[in-house]
């Protein structure tokens, strides 16, 4: 078996384990900026195996220049991702952060008397 087939390469930006739906980001992430082991991490995602999680590692440490790029195009998607959404979050946000207000200034008027 080659390393490769561990991975479902569907695109560039896009390269997840075999049989599963979590991206390699998912674990490199946890291994890597959480300081997770891998078994913590195998623990953490009953859907993929002990053995996937190492094969992910041992990708990204024979690829380390691509795949830290990977990486960092991957938190900058989500960093932009979660600006975007704080700049315009959807209505039903907007109406539990209106209803979260209307709350808190009701529970200061209640006890301010």
């Amino acid at each position: 078996m080659q390393l490769e087939d561990y991975f479902n390469f569907l695109a560039p930006n896009d390269i997840r384990l075999a049989g599963s739906r979590i991206g390699i980001e998912t674990i490199l992430y946890e291994y890597i900026y959480r300081a997770r082991t891998p078994e913590e991490i195998a623990q953490t995602y009953p859907s993929i195996t002990l053995e996937q999680v190492y094969a992910t590692i041992l990708y990204y440490l024979h690829n380390k220049e691509t795949i830290s790029k990977y990486i960092a195009d991957w938190l900058e998607y989500c960093l932009k991702s979660e600006r975007e959404q704080d700049e315009n979050p959807p209505a039903f946000v907007v109406r539990l952060r209106k209803l979260k207000a209307e709350r808190g200034a009701a529970t200061q008027v209640l006890n301010e008397h």
